[in-house]
C-alpha cells in the first residue's frame, strides 16, 4: 500500500487546478512503478497472485485507486491499490517478503533518478535554468523527481501499512499476539499523524530534509557530471 503526502515542500491550503495539473505526472507515474515494483518482485519470488491480477504492468489504470486518487487532488494525501500475494507460495517467504517490501521505495529512487538524469540533460540541451517559474515543462519534472524521492522516503517509515513496516513486523512474527497488535495500532497511529497533519497545520513528518538532500544532491551531481 501507497500512502503519501503529496505536497513535499508546502502544504496546500486550496485546491488550485493547474498546480494539481503540474504534480499529475509525477504522482501517476509514481505509484505506478511503485506498485508495478511490488508485483513483479512478487512474481519473481515465486507467487502468481499479482499477475493473476494484472498487477505486472506499468498500466497506471491496475494501480490507481479511485477514493485514494481522489483523496490526494482533495486532501493531499491518499494511496494505490495494494499489491496482493499469497506468502505460502513464495520461495523463502521470510526474505521474499523483504524483497516485495522495498521494491516499492527503491523503485521510486531508481525513477528519481532517471528523471533527474532526463532534466538535466534537457535543461543543458536548451540551456535553460532549474528555476521553477521558467517554464511549465521544468515545474511537471521538478514536481515528479521531488515526489519520487518523497514516495521513497515516506513509505520507509516503519510504521503500517507503509513498506518499510515490513522489515519491523517481521521480526516480531514469531509473537503473532504482538505482531498483529503491532500492524493494528501501527497503522492507527499513521493515519492519525497524517489526520493531524491536516487539521492543525502541524508537519508530523518532517521528512522535507532528507528528501530535499536526495534530490537537490543528486542534481547537483549530475550537474558535475554532465
Amino acid at each position: 500500500m501507497t500512502i503519501t503526502n503529496l505536497l513535499i515542500s508546502e502544504r496546500m491550503d486550496s485546491i488550485d487546478l493547474l498546480r494539481t495539473l503540474k504534480f499529475l505526472p509525477g504522482i501517476i507515474i509514481g505509484l505506478t512503478v511503485h506498485e508495478f515494483s511490488h508485483a513483479y518482485i512478487a512474481h519473481l519470488c515465486g507467487d502468481s497472485t499479482s499477475k493473476d491480477m494484472g498487477r505486472v504492468t506499468l498500466n497506471p489504470l491496475k494501480h490507481i485507486d479511485l477514493v485514494g486518487f481522489i483523496m490526494l487532488l482533495v486532501a493531499g494525501f491518499g494511496w494505490a491499490k495494494p499489491v496482493q500475494f499469497n506468502e505460502q507460495n513464495l520461495r523463502n517467504p521470510k526474505r521474499d517478503i523483504i524483497k516485495i517490501a522495498v521494491a516499492g521505495p527503491i523503485s521510486n529512487a531508481l525513477t528519481a533518478m532517471v528523471l533527474s538524469v532526463i532534466f538535466v540533460l534537457f535543461i543543458q540541451a536548451n540551456s535553460v535554468s532549474y528555476s521553477y517559474g521558467h517554464s511549465l515543462l521544468t515545474e511537471i519534472f521538478i514536481y515528479g523527481i521531488y515526489i519520487n524521492w518523497g514516495l521513497f522516503i515516506f513509505n520507509l517509515i516503519p510504521l503500517p501499512p507503509l513498506d518499510g513496516s515490513h522489515l519491523l513486523l517481521s521480526f516480531f512474527k514469531k509473537y503473532p499476539s504482538f505482531h498483529e497488535k503491532l500492524y493494528k495500532y501501527g497503522s492507527l497511529v499513521l493515519f492519525g499523524l497524517i489526520i493531524a497533519t491536516i487539521v492543525t497545520k502541524i508537519n508530523f513528518f518532517p521528512i522535507w530534509p532528507v528528501i530535499q538532500f536526495f534530490g537537490q544532491g543528486f542534481l547537483s551531481l549530475l550537474n558535475l557530471i554532465f
